[in-house]
């Protein structure tokens, strides 16, 4: 599966025609999968928790396990992509993926379960880091805004479309079926990866384990520490995980400004459009963690609504990200992210504080077109805010740049979540503050938001 070294870069993407509809389409089977792991894997743990005879404290492991490995191995992974190749990795990735997917599909105890997500979550960052960088071999510069968009498009849909496929496959056959789809899906992308994805030239440098170690340490020890804060943890294990976050950080930080060819380039921050845009991905993420976590128990406890009423109110969010990304991706390769990015974030910002505001007994409407909003408004900033970050780094940074973004991402989402928790704990959410908790949380995504929105319309000036 290893690339030519000697292979050359397509000058600039690649030309119009089947062959890069089957790049796109290759690389698009391979997200879905990432993203649907988690989306119906959540649907499933009730009934995993039954099956295997374990509690449902205990089950929420099987979810942490991808999430943890995700987050710890995405630098690391996005760099080994600048150096053999983005195709070799997301190659490699795939058969991870699908390796641990059988695995999840045969295992008898939560022990194995946990191992084989673990194995999901590497696939899943060698899947997931190098996205924005074969979107960027695929297309050409001119065309990359509508690329990434297109992305953002196949990451809301999956999204959106996770509890309802889950749901209809659980109604026909017990949960190992929801890791069995993986397989064919991931043999099927793992050919067409072979047959058309580009071939790009390597950087000609050594992969830097202590710096994935370094790496790993900050980000699973911080993970740790986000998780413990909203779970309410014993402090001191609480304080020792932050302060070795902070310590495995500062290691990593100093070690990569010593390289010549470090893992993360410290000085991409040093532009100011790129580190704008890097804290307002992260703002943006939370708040939509936030948002995303809180709204169901917002809809179900609060409002009143059952749980089909519920499942179709939250998909208005996405199915709107997903219809406005692609155009917000056009509009990228025309105008300024900065721009483009306060809009959206502006937005955003309003639907949340709109949504945050609803009365007691509101119509399925007046719910839903607070939600476009918010999607819409998310749409119009990340295509854009991805291109611009992308278009910020050389073409041999593609893999650290895209690790990166999706590091950003999925902090972000982490912290959302923390924070949810942590909100609903100091509201007594099970004591009757089940509204002011709720309401809390979703003001909270709106200060996230506003503060993008700050972030993002600095950019102007640059």
């Amino acid at each position: 599966m290893a690339e030519p070294a000697s292979a050359g870069p397509l000058p600039d993407g690649m030309p119009p025609g089947p062959r890069r509809l089957a790049a796109v389409a290759t690389i698009t089977i391979g997200l879905s999968m990432a993203v649907l792991s988690n989306s119906m894997t959540n649907l499933a743990l009730p009934y995993i928790a039954k099956d295997l005879a374990i509690t449902a404290e205990s089950s929420i492991w099987i979810v942490n396990a991808y999430q943890i490995a995700l987050m710890i191995l995405l630098l690391p992974v996005a760099a080994l992509g600048d150096i053999v190749g983005y195709r070799t990795v997301y190659r490699w990735g795939l058969v991870f993926f699908s390796l641990a997917s059988i695995g999840c599909v045969l295992a008898p105890s939560l022990s194995w379960l946990i191992t084989a997500r673990t194995l999901q979550g590497l696939g899943g960052a060698a899947i997931m880091a190098i996205q924005p960088a074969l979107v960027r071999s695929i297309y050409p510069r001119a065309a990359l805004g509508r690329g990434l968009g297109f992305n953002t498009t196949v990451v809301a849909t999956s999204l959106a479309a996770g509890p309802s496929l889950g749901a209809a496959l659980l109604a026909i056959t017990s949960w190992p079926i929801l890791f069995a789809v993986y397989i064919p899906l991931g043999l099927l992308s793992f050919f067409l990866a072979g047959r058309f994805l580009p071939v790009t030239t390597h950087a000609k440098r050594p992969f830097d384990v202590p710096s994935a170690v370094l790496s790993g340490g900050t980000f699973g020890l911080l993970i740790f520490g986000i998780d413990g804060v909203g779970h309410g943890h014993p402090l001191p294990v609480i304080v020792a995980e932050l302060v070795g976050a902070a310590l495995f950080g500062t290691l990593f930080v100093w070690r990569q400004r010593t390289l010549a060819d470090p893992m993360m380039p410290i000085d991409m921050f040093g532009r100011p459009i790129f580190s704008l845009s890097i804290s307002a991905s992260t703002c943006t993420f939370t708040a939509q963690g936030l948002a995303f976590v809180s709204l169901p128990f917002f809809f179900h406890t609060v409002l009143g609504r059952d749980a089909t009423a519920t499942g179709l109110l939250l998909t208005a969010w996405p199915l709107a990200l997903a219809g406005v990304a692609p155009i917000a991706g056009r509009l990228a390769d025309r105008h300024h992210a900065g721009a483009l990015g306060t809009i959206g974030l502006t937005c955003m910002a309003s639907g949340l504080v709109l949504t945050a505001l609803l009365p007691p007994d509101p119509s399925a409407f007046n719910i839903v077109w607070r939600l476009v909003l918010c999607g819409m408004g998310f749409g119009i900033f990340a295509s854009p805010n991805n291109r611009l970050m992308m278009n910020a780094v050389p073409r041999d940074r593609s893999g650290s740049a895209g690790g990166i973004i999706a590091t950003a991402r999925t902090l972000g989402q982490t912290m959302g979540a923390a924070l949810v928790a942590l909100v609903f704990g100091l509201f007594d959410f099970s004591g009757g503050g089940a509204a002011d908790a709720a309401r809390a949380a979703l003001w909270l995504a709106a200060g996230f938001a506003l503060t993008a929105l700050i972030l993002s319309s600095l950019r102007l000036r640059h």
